[in-house]
């Protein structure tokens, strides 16, 4: 836990945000969050402090996958979306198999098992939907093994979903019970098993899509709770811009040609609206929310950041 105080108007912000160069000189105090007192808290691991957030709002401010917010936004809970994307990447190469496996025509998994941590992950999200939208795979013909429940209690995962107790996700292809995982770039390397992409060519494919649609998926982005953005406005403001500070601050960090290094912004922009409207797009055809996500209305409720 870390404190960053510069004339606080009204009491201490809890902020959670994972460890990254645009983040670590907030807490550190390098940045300082001008006319706001901010205690920057941790969770190890990152995602344990999510379904907090989304089902007790224990946080004020809090880093949030793309999913689980979508989820939570459609469930009710009451939190604003603030346009940082602290984390994103490609994921043609997320759908991955053991090495010495048989090989998958990744436009001929309809009727196989796949594992995922959470049918509400946003891997999950951003793999399914470029299984329907590349190959022809629809999320309905595969059978999704989870091994953790969605970050929102409420949700109910559709009947395609299994809920496996067996281990984790790279467990349970070293069982055979899977013939791919969801693993994200992150996880790929702690998992104890050289997997390899199931679509050939990823970093291609994965090219091919960013040029399409103009932007990159973003994994986490930032919310707040409305209560505390009702009342503390203009100290929510002072995080974000230090925030933003930060991302431009620490830009030499990041190799800005690759896609997880331009994924990382604050501010809204064309790359984040289009985001933004594939992930919901992708989120209403995989059943994870019910009804389409009013994207306008989420640009408003922010709108205050642009002055």
């Amino acid at each position: 836990m870390t404190v960053n105080s510069s004339t606080p108007a009204g009491g201490t912000l809890d902020v959670l945000l994972g460890n990254y160069p645009h983040t670590r000189v907030l807490r550190d105090g390098t940045i300082p969050v001008e006319g706001a007192e901010c205690r920057f808290l941790s969770a190890s691991p990152l995602h344990s402090a999510f379904p907090r957030m989304a089902g007790g709002l224990e946080f004020d401010v809090c880093e949030m996958p793309v999913a689980t917010y979508l989820l939570a936004r459609d469930a009710g809970v009451p939190l604003t979306l603030l346009p940082a994307v602290l984390i994103g990447a490609t994921h043609h190469h997320s759908l991955t198999r053991l090495p010495d496996g048989p090989e998958l025509d990744v436009r001929r998994l309809a009727g196989h098992r796949i594992g995922v941590r959470s049918y509400g992950q946003t891997t999950g999200l951003w793999v399914r939907g470029i299984l329907r939208e590349d190959y022809g795979v629809e999320a309905s013909d595969v059978t999704w093994v989870t091994t953790e429940d969605a970050h929102v209690a409420s949700y109910v995962n559709p009947p395609n979903v299994e809920r496996s107790t067996a281990g984790g996700v790279a467990a349970l292809l070293r069982a055979g019970d899977v013939a791919a995982a969801v693993l994200g770039p992150r996880a790929i390397g702690v998992q104890g098993v050289p997997l390899v992409p199931v679509i050939k060519d990823a970093d291609h494919a994965a090219q091919a899509w960013t040029e399409r649609h103009g932007t990159v998926p973003a994994n986490h982005l930032l919310v707040v709770r409305d209560d505390v953005l009702r009342t503390r406005r203009d100290e929510v403001t002072a995080l974000f811009r230090a925030l933003a500070r930060g991302i431009d601050a620490t830009a030499g960090e990041r190799d800005l040609a690759s896609p997880a290094g331009r994924a990382v912004t604050a501010g809204w922009s064309d790359s984040l609206a289009r985001c933004l409207e594939i992930a919901a797009r992708y989120a209403l055809e995989q059943k994870l929310v019910r009804t389409p996500v009013d994207l306008a209305r989420i640009q408003k409720d922010a709108a205050f950041l642009e002055g």
